[in-house]
């Protein structure tokens, strides 16, 4: 299983929110570029980007900091937050990320999506993000009505590889994965599937490593030490 360590960029600063709540904000590190060198030297090979004012605003807002991680590290990076159009999925792209990550695109414009993925392939993912099963969008400000596992059904008929699947209400918590939605969610598509929300221990992610799913982002519990990221990546995904 690939542990993704995540850095969330606000204001230009690496942050976490609870339960995605703009309000509920905690400040790690002034310099992202510094904190995705530090897990490069723990021993991560990918790196999971959320641009949380592109989230929020409905375009790509921090770019240079993403630059900055793709010149300055060696990892693997996916970038999610913000990109509405193709544009600005290929100014995204451009920056030489591996992949980036659509959420409120694939629920609202199912030609943007297919052209994308006619476009790109495997470097798109869909970011699934839900409450109480439901998909939220806009940077979760706002819960719609369709299920999260029947999205994920419809879009992965259409083509899409790989999800990134958030249980809100266990984003930022440290209260442990949800591994019921999760089984909910693999035994909807045949897609890849990476776990985010929750991840509070070691013993989380071996739960998440048994569940079969390719990958899982880990955020508050690295920043905290509730997980030791080079112990997490020797153990988990070099099979040490």
């Amino acid at each position: 299983m690939i542990i993704l360590p995540a850095i969330d960029i606000k204001d230009g600063v690496c942050v976490r929110l609870y339960q995605g709540d703009y309000a509920q904000v905690t400040t790690y590190d002034r310099d992202p570029v510094q904190v995705a060198q530090r897990w490069q030297e723990a021993g991560a090979n990918w790196l999971h980007v959320v641009d949380l004012d592109g989230a929020a605003q409905g375009r790509p807002v921090n770019t240079d900091l993403i630059q900055r991680m793709r010149r300055e590290t060696t990892l693997q990076i996916e970038v999610g937050g913000g990109m509405r159009s193709l544009e600005q999925i290929e100014q995204v792209l451009a920056l030489g990320v591996e992949r980036v990550i659509l959420g409120t695109v694939a629920l609202r414009d199912r030609a943007l999506l297919e052209a994308a993925l006619a476009r790109w392939g495997e470097q798109i993912a869909v970011g699934l993000d839900a409450r109480d099963g439901f998909v939220a969008v806009s940077g979760w400000y706002e819960t719609s009505q369709v299920r999260a596992t029947e999205l994920a059904g419809e879009l992965s008929r259409l083509g899409v590889r790989r999800f990134v699947y958030t249980d809100i209400a266990r984003d930022g918590a440290l209260s442990g994965p949800n591994l019921p939605a999760l089984r909910e969610m693999q035994q909807a598509s045949e897609s890849a599937l990476i776990a985010s929300g929750g991840v509070s221990s070691l013993e989380d992610l071996r739960e998440l490593a048994q569940s079969g799913v390719e990958g899982a982002i880990v955020g508050k519990a690295i920043y905290t030490g509730a997980v030791d990221l080079v112990q997490a990546v020797r153990e988990l995904e070099k099979g040490a």
